[in-house]
């Protein structure tokens, strides 16, 4: 019985933390004027109450069809943010995969206070390194391109710590056994290292494909031409005019990130469990 209320408090909870989402791909299906009527209190300032209804009265397609097939500009932030996103990931599958398998797999001096310096960098919020990266950028003169965005990403330290993690609980023996055979080190890397921390490896592209799909604040602070900016920044103009398609490219934005995540759901838990184990 106690199992059971268990289950159902937990469904209410992910229903209300869910709701927001429902709400936005419900709304988008409204058609203008039950928009306009349901937000002019908020956004025309005509004061009284919002009349919100969950599902729509008259559902309607025209607001997808509008930013799909009457918004070119849509389709350069879309290419834009799977640029920003692509290079960011392949980048790192060239960096971070190589560091963290060499901080598992090798001892030497000073290894520790590195990665140390690597988990106090994580851990550092982009306000705070917002403005060396702002000077370091300006004197490699990369401010206002891709590249503002992108070199700074793909030296970034978590996927490495996500990466170390899955790296080190490989048995040492196999390495060692490898080591017999005649393997040197970067075929131990390829063969064994690779194959056996992928979880972590995949874990991470997972998490780092969510956090710069989504990123606001970088592109914000780097980026001064708009037509380089990426998906997550283009929400058209909200007011009652526009709040319909503001809606569907909320959607549109949205709908990757959901197809990653549930399609590397097992690799992200697997990989998060692996960077909780302590050596």
């Amino acid at each position: 019985m106690r199992l059971k209320i268990f289950r159902v408090l937990l469904f209410l909870f992910g229903m209300i933390i869910c709701l927001p989402i429902i709400a936005v791909v419900l709304g988008s299906l409204k058609s203008g004027k039950e928009l306009s009527d349901a937000l002019s209190a908020i956004i025309g300032a005509t004061g009284g109450s919002v009349q919100w209804h969950l599902l729509p009265l008259y559902p309607t397609g025209m607001h997808f069809i509008k930013l799909l097939f009457y918004t070119p500009e849509f389709f350069t932030v879309f290419w834009n943010s799977m640029k920003l996103v692509g290079c960011i990931l392949l980048g790192q599958m060239f960096v971070a995969i190589p560091a963290a398998f060499g901080f598992s797999r090798f001892s030497f001096r000073g290894k520790y206070a590195l990665f140390l310096s690597y988990v106090i960098l994580m851990l550092m919020p982009f306000c705070v390194l917002m403005l060396p990266s702002y000077l370091v950028l300006k004197g490699m003169y990369l401010m206002n391109t891709h590249w503002s965005i992108i070199l700074p990403a793909v030296f970034s330290t978590f996927p490495v710590f996500i990466m170390y993690r899955g790296f080190a609980a490989i048995p040492k023996e196999l390495y060692e056994a490898a080591k017999i055979d005649g393997a040197g080190d970067w075929q131990t890397f390829i063969r064994i290292g690779i194959p056996l921390g992928s979880p972590g490896i995949l874990s991470a592209l997972v998490l780092g494909f969510l956090e710069y799909w989504n990123m606001v604040e970088q592109p914000l602070a780097f980026l001064e031409d708009l037509s380089l900016w990426p998906l997550s920044l283009y929400l058209p103009e909200i007011d009652l005019r526009r709040a319909g398609m503001a809606l569907a490219a909320s959607v549109i934005t949205l709908i990757p990130a959901v197809f990653v995540f549930f399609m590397g759901q097992d690799y992200l838990e697997s990989g998060i469990t692996a960077s909780g184990m302590k050596e």
